[in-house]
This record gives structure tokens, C-alpha cells and sequence, in this order.
């Protein structure tokens, strides 16, 4: 059969994303893929320049994902499906273009490990993420924040003259387009992708990419890649250099066999073919490979103790199996960025598809025949030359534009970034039309020079924060009112800058124009990041009242109230105020009382359990424990469950709060 694109649906059981979080992340990233100068002083000189190089200080001007629960339900997704006699593809254009199945045909078998369920959890650099497929990386270290994004899709002509799916958004981070072709070539079993990366601006932008891939684990999954060494980095933060497969008696290569959570970025000779597999018992499984650009290879291991195990049931529901991630990636390590040069672009072609094997060497002792069984057979599967003949094809027709209407719409913001710039970025066509209500503000201050007066009914909207940005606003105009809006604004693009004193400056005259607590928010942050944590709980005390005053019934409002309760009684707690923090999460003292459905959340049972721990209130804490809740938004590597239980129990940790990612 003639490959075939077309519409279809996929029900699931999901978790709902809920409200975007209305405060800015003004604080520095969770960044748990980091080492310290000492570290870097030790790594070969291109990894100690690259792990250095421009990590973002915030993951402005997106906002954080926060508002999901745990109660799932039926759920009809938008599907994209791509079709071949040998292959099936189904993507989700509706988050993130997430290549949600991949089905093998003679073999009827699925390659993937495909979640049952849309169990969004706190791994994202933004919040929000799901675990399964085959998922598209760019910006920086980290789950991309569009995990739970839509992107725009189209249909273009295949490099074989057949049908091929793009999937293209703007990365909003580091400003940058990219692109991602799917498609079959007649006759393959392998899944091509073509991905593009561009810097249309006049300066050097910094990028990153990883593709990651989930795979199913068992017992006998093994990860084979043309390495004999390998990076490990463990949540201690501590990246060492140490063998394959071997290391302190554990063969590292299968999955099951280590203890804590942990990454393996392995060594690829300059010359190898960039390739890794992930095999079963029976020497049958998935093989990524590539052209060359795409340097790095990764797996990705939550390991045999209870906090990984916890972690796994966690994203996905009891009964279901295991997984590893097997990634692939422009630089040795997630911990790098690379330069990409003004007007510049990164291209090249990835496959996915099955690899079968001798299983008495893929599983032998002897490494290096194991790997070299597993390249032999992705040769006469797929050849390196008939990739590289592939990628030269498929540059042909990258720059194509899509035919006819679109299958999917992402969102405005490349569209905005294109009015603005006048990029020409044929291949990816960022239609005014996809604008709506986020961006019309920021269309009409670039084409008007005066700030839109603001809805008095909500929160602030979003804030863009690129140099081009910030100097709109700051020749802005506005009248009295919408002045406050346009100080805030500029206070937080120029916090995002690193311009902390003018951000304060800016803060401080929006309050000036007139009270708000927006504006207040942001210099409780700011004092808090200056080390005057007195200050800093005035100031989130000060605009959790504020709030409370002006609070009124709405997703969006009860979104901002959460988040800033939540702040709130963390900057107290800081400074030994349990009593004011507690008056807050029980709506005393004037204080507005949290609406039911957010102070029944796990986030604020959790603090309530912290608040009583600190008055001295240790039985009333163990019996929140005691009945226990879940974190909805518990974050990757994050230990309050763990600390707090330790706080008030000599016990050990109960295993339904056990999610710890490294030794004690």
C-alpha cells in the first residue's frame, strides 16, 4: 500500500492539565542536570565550554504547567496517523507531536512502550509531562516545555514522492523555528525523520535536542551503542566518567540491574555510526539510529530501588510494565548547549524501527561482540549509506511548504515572532490567523507603541521577554491605568535579562501608579533571591492579601491564588512564622480562604503537614500522613515528602511517599 496520512482519534484515560500558572517563574530552573565549576574543570575541554554555555536563567516567557490532578478519565485525543504496508505511526499533534505508537505489522508488535495513560506529572521545564513515544526535545536540559503543547501539522511531498507529516512549532525559550518530517519509505521498517533547527535572528542563539524514546524494560532488556565508556550522572549530581557495561560489579547495560535513577551518556567514537537498541531476552527490539549531527546517545534507567519503582507506577497505572528511555542528542551529554550562528541552521535524519538479533550475543559476555552482532544486523536492516542517501533526499523537500489546510494548529506566538521579525521560514508557514486573545496585546503594542488597557477581570497575561521585546516595551506608552501593567511587564523582561535593580525599579513604580499584587509578588521573589527572606515574607504576605481582596471566581483566578498560597507560606516558613503561614492555608486573620478544591490538594496537604511540624504539632502531622495523599505536582528529584516525614518519625518511609532518586 501507498503510505497514507490521515486524521483519526485515540481515547485514552487523562488527567486534565488544568489552569496555566498566572505567575512568572522568575526564580532560576530546577536544574538537576548541572555540575559545579569544580566538575567541569575535570571534563574534556569541548564538554567543560558546552555544559557552561548559556543555560537560560528562567523558562520565561512560558508559564508553568501546575494545575493537573490524579483522577483520570476517558478522554478522546486528536490523532495523526501515518501509514505504510510495513509501518503504523500514531501521533498526538495535540501534545507536543508525541509519536504515541509505532507498530511493526509482519511482527504485530508494538516498539514502543506506549502509556495507557495521559498521566501529566512535574518533569517538564515547565511543569507538566507524560511518559511513553517518542518525544521531541529543544530548548534547554530538560523535558521540552511543549510536552502538553499543541504544534501545527501539514502534509508535504515525501522525498520518494510519497506522503510525509511535518510537525513545526516556535520554540519559545531560544526563539527558534524547528521542524519535524515523519515519513515511510516504500518497502522500509524503519520510521525515517527529518529535523530541522533554525536561527533566524542576527545573533548566535543557543540550542539543544534530545530525542527521547521510550522502550519497554524487562529483566533481560539489554541497551546496546557502539561505546566502551560511557557518563553517568546520578541525582547526587555528580557526572563521572566509567566502562561499559561493567561498573562496581553491575553489567550497567541492563536497565533493571541498578538501584537509583540514573543517566548513562555514552562515548561514540568520532567514526561510528551514531546508533543504540534497546533488545529483549529473545534479542528482538528498537534501534534509533542517524546522521552524524546527532552526536550524543543516552539511556535513561529509574533503576530497582522503591523511589524508582514508585516513580514508574506513579506516571501510569498498576499492572503495567516497566520502561527505559533510549535518547539521542547534539552534544555528549544533556548537560551542553552548542552555538548556532546568526541565520544558521541544524538538520539532519533520524529512523526508529525493529532490530532482530542472535540472542546468545546480544546477551554474551563478551561486550564488544554483542555490540558488534547488534551493528552488523542494523546494517542489513538499514544501511549507514542508505540513511545518509535519505537525509540528501529529504533536504530536497524540507523547504516545501505544506499542501493544503493544516491538520493541526499550535499556538500564535511564531506567528507573532514572525510579524515582528519579517523571518521568511518557507517549510513552516506561522499564519496571522493562528493569533488569538494571548498575542493580541503584543501585536498591538509592536504596530501601536501603546500598552492595550488590561481586562480589570484578570490576572496579567504572559510576558515576553526576548532583547527585541524588552525594547518594545521599555519605548512603550500607556495610559494611567495600563501603566502598572506596562512596569510589571517591563520589570519582569528585564528580571529575565539579569538586570535585577531595574526590574526592582520597574516593580516598585507599578505599585507607585497603584497597589497590585502582581507587582508585589515579584519583589518578594526578588528580596527573597537577595537573601532577605524577612522581607521577602512581607512582601508574598502583603500580595497574598491583596489578592484575597481582589479575588473572584474563575479558573484563572483561583490558579494565581493557589500559587501564591503556596508561595506564601513557604516564604513564611522560612523565616519561622508557622503561625501566620498556618492563618494563611485556614483563610484566618482576613486572609481569603482557599477554595476546597485546591486546599484538598496533596501540594497544600503536604504544607499543611510541614506548618504543624513547626508549631510543634507532631501527631496532628503524622495523622495527615496517616491518611494519606499524593503530590500531584511532585517534582523530579524533589525531597520535601522525605524530609518532612523525617521531621516527625524515626520510622522508616512509608512507601507510598517514597521517591527518592539517590542514596540518603
Amino acid at each position: 500500500m501507498a503510505t497514507t496520512v490521515r486524521r483519526s482519534t485515540v481515547t485514552l484515560p487523562v488527567a486534565a492539565l488544568g489552569a496555566e500558572n498566572p505567575l512568572p517563574p522568575l526564580l532560576p530552573l530546577a536544574r538537576t542536570h548541572t555540575v559545579d565549576a569544580g566538575q567541569r574543570a575535570q571534563l574534556p575541554p569541548d564538554m567543560a565550554r558546552q555544559t557552561g554555555y548559556a543555560p537560560p536563567p528562567t523558562v520565561l516567557p512560558t508559564r508553568v504547567l501546575d494545575g493537573y490532578g490524579r483522577h483520570r478519565v476517558p478522554t478522546e485525543l486528536d490523532a495523526l496517523v501515518l501509514e505504510s504496508d510495513r509501518l503504523r505511526v500514531t501521533v498526538l499533534p495535540g501534545l507536543g507531536g508525541r509519536v504515541w505508537s509505532l507498530f511493526h505489522k509482519p511482527s504485530e508488535r508494538e516498539l514502543l512502550y506506549s502509556n495507557p495513560v495521559v498521566q501529566p506529572a512535574n518533569f517538564a521545564l515547565n511543569g507538566a509531562w507524560f511518559s511513553g513515544g517518542i518525544e521531541w526535545n529543544i530548548g534547554t536540559t530538560g523535558h521540552s516545555t511543549l510536552s502538553c503543547a499543541p504544534v501545527h501539522a501539514g502534509i508535504v511531498p515525501a522525498p520518494d514522492g510519497g506522503r510525509m507529516l511535518r510537525l513545526w512549532e516556535w520554540e519559545r525559550l531560544r526563539n527558534t523555528p524547528f521542524q519535524v518530517d515523519l515519513w515511510l519509505p516504500e518497502g522500509s521498517d524503519f520510521l525515517h525523520v527529518g529535523v530541522r533547527v533554525r536561527n533566524p535572528h542576527d545573533r548566535t542563539v543557543p540550542v539543544y535536542w534530545w530525542s527521547n524514546t521510550a522502550v519497554p524494560e524487562t529483566e533481560d532488556t539489554r541497551v546496546l551503542a557502539p561505546a566502551d565508556e560511557t557518563w553517568h550522572f546520578g541525582y547526587d549530581r555528580t557526572l563521572r566518567r566509567m566502562p561499559l557495561p561493567e561498573w562496581e560489579g553491575v553489567d550497567r547495560s541492563y536497565p533493571s540491574r541498578g538501584t537509583f535513577p540514573a543517566d548513562f551518556f555514552h562515548e561514540l567514537p568520532v567514526e561510528e555510526r551514531r546508533w543504540i537498541a534497546a533488545l529483549d531476552g529473545a534479542g528482538r527490539g528498537l534501534a534509533q539510529t542517524s546522521t552524524d549531527v546527532l552526536r550524543g546517545r543516552k539511556l535513561f534507567v529509574w533503576g530497582s530501588g522503591p523511589g524508582g519503582r514508585r516513580w514508574q507506577r506513579w506516571l501510569t497505572e498498576p499492572g503495567t510494565p516497566g520502561y527505559a528511555e533510549i535518547q539521542a542528542g547534539l552534544a555528549r551529554t544533556q548537560l551542553e548547549h552548542l552555538p548556532l550562528a546568526a541565520g544558521e541552521e541544524l538538520t539532519w535524519v533520524e529512523a526508529y524501527g525493529p532490530l532482530a538479533a542472535d540472542p546468545e550475543l546480544v546477551h554474551g559476555a563478551d561486550w564488544r561482540a554483542a555490540r558488534a552482532h547488534a551493528a552488523e544486523r542494523l546494517e542489513e536492516a538499514l544501511g549507514r549509506a542508505e540513511l545518509e542517501a535519505a537525509y540528501a533526499a529529504w533536504r530536497g523537500v524540507a523547504e516545501v511548504d505544506p499542501e493544503g489546510p493544516p491538520l493541526a494548529v499550535g499556538s500564535g506566538w511564531g506567528a507573532l515572532e514572525v510579524e515582528r521579525g519579517g523571518y521568511r521560514l518557507p517549510g513552516t508557514p506561522f499564519r496571522a490567523e493562528t493569533m488569538g486573545g494571548e498575542q493580541e496585546p503584543w501585536r498591538r503594542l509592536l504596530h501601536t507603541g501603546v500598552l492595550p488597557v488590561p481586562d480589570r477581570e484578570l490576572p496579567p497575561g504572559p510576558t515576553l521577554v526576548a532583547p527585541e521585546w524588552r525594547e518594545v516595551l521599555e519605548a512603550a506608552d500607556a495610559d494611567a491605568y495600563a501603566r502598572y501593567v506596562l512596569d510589571y511587564h517591563l520589570g519582569v523582561a528585564q528580571w529575565h535579562a539579569g538586570d535585577r535593580s531595574q526590574a526592582v525599579r520597574s516593580w516598585e513604580r507599578s505599585l507607585g501608579h497603584t497597589p497590585n499584587w502582581p507587582a508585589q509578588r515579584c519583589l518578594a521573589v526578588a528580596a527573597a533571591r537577595e537573601g532577605d527572606a524577612e522581607r521577602a515574607a512581607e512582601r508574598w504576605l502583603s500580595a497574598y492579601r491583596r489578592l484575597g481582596e481582589e479575588w473572584r471566581a474563575g479558573e484563572r483566578w483561583t490558579a494565581a491564588l493557589a500559587a501564591l498560597a503556596r508561595e506564601t507560606v513557604e516564604g513564611l516558613l522560612a523565616v519561622g512564622r508557622a503561625a501566620e503561614a498556618r492563618a494563611v492555608l485556614e483563610g484566618e486573620d482576613g486572609l481569603a480562604r482557599l477554595p476546597r478544591e485546591v486546599a484538598g490538594r496533596g501540594r497544600f496537604r503536604l504544607l499543611r503537614a510541614r506548618v504543624l511540624a513547626a508549631l510543634g504539632e507532631r501527631e496532628a502531622a503524622l495523622e495527615i500522613f496517616g491518611e494519606g495523599f499524593e503530590v500531584d505536582d511532585l517534582r523530579e528529584g524533589e525531597e520535601a515528602l522525605g524530609e518532612t516525614w523525617a521531621a516527625l518519625s524515626s520510622e522508616p518511609l512509608p512507601e507510598r511517599y517514597d521517591f527518592r532518586m539517590r542514596p540518603a
